[in-house]
């Protein structure tokens, strides 16, 4: 894509990436894609901030090259050393000889130990300003959104934030970079919150206290190292933002994640008697079999609802491994505080239920009932599974009041 201007002297240099099946080598994008945006800031002096990923370097530099030659870069903005923004700093210290590196204090140890380059880097403060003449660059550190190294850089004559991860999310660019040109904001949306969950959210408190410490900017754009740039409604995204952040220790809103996971389909016949009994209900139900859904289309619905029924058969004395990989993303990502409930077949053993409640003793969740039964479920036990789930919704309901 050509450079976009964003505000005068200021210009998305960014690069789509459609490729790459997993983000950090665990997350799918297979089919959202994901942006690398770039930005040149402009004035007497030119300024880049963040790169592309080392897979799209070359044509990161292609990009570059649309608005200036790298040679005369006078500095390069490291916000964030993760190398989805620092890839192609190799590359890019060779073709800006003159070009000083701008960091964290905490960043420089990092751009040795990944790219080797020392004596081209230089530390600034939380607060500090650097002129480009015509336009500055106002530094502020938010450790831990979500590496303790990172910050985000402020054009105080635009009032332009180039946010780093925060405030980012999944999703190529296709031709429209800004918020007030996208024509599906579902999509974008939910994959800003799938972005949030997979990536940032067990940083959350930290995410709150830089959206507060932030405050005192004057903001008209947002403009972040993936997904859409913010022009018409910046206030959204930051909603957005505080919102999911606060769900880390607020409750979350009332609603049912239902988990499961067969073998032989007899759990899988439950799971529906069960999902029927929700139905009854006006809660938000969605339903994954966690064999076949990576956890990282789970994880923002048990983020944003109060509810968890895990489905799941014993599997030799233990919890259906499937089922018990996907809690273990839950514990990582510490979604705590949840009212819970469990159902599931055995054969000559159980053992699922205990495992369960081993695997999520940390998360602290409120188990409200449980449902075991020995081989294939009966009449009587589907009526028992379709009770549990209404019953199940109805005290959810209850506790919204």
């Amino acid at each position: 894509m050509p450079a976009i201007e964003v505000r005068p002297g200021i210009y998305w240099i960014g690069v789509n990436d459609r490729t790459t099946d997993l983000f950090e080598g665990v997350w799918p994008i297979t089919e959202a894609g994901v942006s690398y945006n770039c930005y040149l800031v402009k004035g007497d002096k030119t300024a880049l901030i963040d790169m592309a990923a080392g897979h799209h370097a070359a044509a990161f530099v292609d990009q570059l090259r649309d608005i200036i030659d790298p040679a005369e870069l006078d500095y390069v903005i490291i916000n964030h050393m993760e190398p989805d923004h620092t890839g192609a700093a190799g590359l890019l210290a060779g073709l800006a000889p003159r070009a000083e590196f701008l960091l964290s204090a905490k960043a420089e140890p990092l751009m040795s130990a990944y790219y080797g380059l020392t004596g081209r880097t230089r530390v600034v403060g939380d607060g500090e300003t650097v002129s480009l003449g015509g336009l500055a660059l106002q530094f502020h550190m938010v450790p831990f959104v979500h590496w303790p190294e990172t910050m985000v850089t402020y054009v105080p004559e635009h009032r332009v934030l180039f946010s780093c991860d925060a405030f980012g999310g999944y999703g190529a660019l296709p031709g429209r970079v800004f918020d007030d040109q996208c024509v599906d904001m579902a999509f974008y949306t939910r994959e800003a919150l799938r972005y949030y969950v997979n990536i940032v959210a067990r940083f959350s408190g930290p995410v709150l206290r830089a959206i507060d410490k932030l405050k005192g900017l004057d903001i008209d754009v947002v403009a972040p190292s993936h997904g859409l740039v913010w022009r018409e409604h910046p206030e959204r995204i930051v909603e957005l933002y505080t919102r999911w952040a606060q769900l880390a220790t607020q409750p979350a809103d009332p609603g049912v994640t239902l988990i499961y996971g067969s073998m032989y389909g007899n759990t899988e016949r439950m799971m529906n008697a069960v999902a029927e009994g929700v139905s009854h209900t006006s809660l938000p139900l969605e339903i994954f079999d966690a064999a076949r859904t990576h956890a990282s289309y789970i994880l923002p619905a048990l983020w944003m609802h109060s509810g968890v029924i895990v489905g799941a058969p014993t599997y030799e004395v233990s919890l259906f491994p499937p089922v018990a990989e996907m809690l273990g993303y839950a514990v990582h990502k510490r979604i705590m505080n949840r009212k819970a409930a469990y159902f599931g077949s055995y054969g000559w053993s159980g053992g699922a239920l205990r495992e369960l409640k081993e695997i999520a003793e940390p998360l602290k969740w409120d188990w409200f009932d449980a449902l075991e039964f020995n081989g294939a479920p009966t009449r009587e036990t589907l009526r028992q599974g379709e009770a549990l789930g209404e019953r199940f919704a109805q005290a959810l309901l209850a506790s919204r009041e």
